[in-house]
């Protein structure tokens, strides 16, 4: 008796029996029960030996254990036909009930579907693959951006400017418009962006360099959302003049920001906070000119488009509008300091 050893790659499924057998034998008997018992049931078509010949059944692989004069185990046959083949194998081993002069059982455990199982291992392997592939292409990516950005800073050291030898970018020297910023961590976040006109104060009072850079170059702040911020804005802008504000995020400081983040408040960028307060006034040596339509004038406001005009005694409708002094009647009162101007006059 030859067993062939089926090839893995069409092995469809696996048919796993136990056998109980009431004394002690060798494998050899068990297979010899196997192909001996189940010949000619069903045809010779249906034989092991010629389903074996002509790959439809595996090599047949048979664990057995004895103890106390009795043998016990399982046998494993794969097979490459069809479940209903399988299924009619396995009834045909299950009646055996005799392996040599010994006593048997036979129980079929399962019936595995290979390709099923292969399917999952597939699965499996494809989720890991993936899990794999992804965190290398992340980490790449992030290498990537990583070794852009230091290569970007290592074109040019942080300098000390000045006197006061203040942190700033390679380029304070040669460009005519400067960034203040608070410190130095924010130089090198602005410079991982190409930002490189840059000089920090680093500190709420401002150093004498930046006031006397003032005089010949173009000064801009970007300062942190918080109220650090404003303090530094406001001390700031009491010793020089600023062409632009730029803020970051509410709540956020400069070196925190992304190169994203970092261009985006710089784009948001509006008029000098030392000329402009945060309702729109002009301000003034003294206080602030609101610029709406009011106009201050002795003795009350004047209203610069209609509207009217206070005088000594009431005001004075300065449009043309007539009034029906029976539907409005007024208190007189002395107007002869307007009489000369044809209009209602009204308390």
């Amino acid at each position: 008796m030859v067993l062939i050893q089926l090839p893995e790659t069409i092995v469809k499924y696996l048919a796993k029996l136990s056998f109980e057998i009431d004394g002690a034998v060798d494998k050899a008997d068990i297979i010899g029960a196997i192909f001996g018992q189940t010949e000619g049931l069903f045809g010779p078509e249906m034989n092991l030996n010629e389903l074996q010949k002509n790959w439809k059944v595996g090599r047949i692989e048979i664990i057995i254990e004895s103890q106390n004069g009795k043998a016990g185990g399982s046998v494993t046959i794969p097979m490459s036909t069809d479940i209903s083949t399988v299924s009619l194998i396995s009834a045909a081993v299950e009646q055996i009930d005799k392996v040599g002069p010994c006593g048997s059982k036979f129980k079929l455990l399962s019936i595995d579907d290979v390709r099923a199982v292969k399917r999952n291992a597939i699965v499996e392997r494809a989720k890991e693959i993936s899990r794999n592939w992804a965190s290398k292409s992340s980490s790449e990516g992030e290498d990537m951006l990583k070794d852009i950005s230091e290569s970007t800073i290592q074109k040019g050291k942080i300098l000390a400017f000045g006197k006061d030898e203040c942190p700033a970018g390679p380029a304070i020297n040669t460009s005519n418009e400067i960034i203040v910023v608070e410190g130095r961590a924010d130089i090198l976040n602005l410079m991982r962006v190409g930002i490189e006109n840059t000089i920090a104060v680093e500190g709420t009072n401002v150093p004498q360099t930046i006031v006397e850079l003032a005089k010949t170059k173009s000064l801009s702040a970007f300062l942190d959302g918080d109220r650090g911020g404003d303090l530094i804005l406001r001390e700031l802008s009491s010793v020089v003049k600023l062409t632009k504000v730029s803020r970051a995020t509410r709540g956020k400081e400069v070196e925190e920001l992304t190169p994203v983040e970092l261009l985006e408040c710089l784009n948001k960028s509006e008029g000098s906070d030392n000329t402009k307060d945060g309702n729109g006034d002009q301000k003034r040596e003294g206080g602030y000119q609101r610029r709406d339509n009011y106009q201050r004038r002795e003795g009350g406001y004047q209203r610069r488009e209609g509207g009217y005009q206070r005088r000594e005694g009431g005001y004075q409708r300065r449009d043309n509008d007539s009034w029906n002094r029976d539907e409005a009647p007024v208190e007189q009162k002395n107007y002869s300091e307007v009489e000369e101007i044809p209009v209602e006059l009204v308390t």
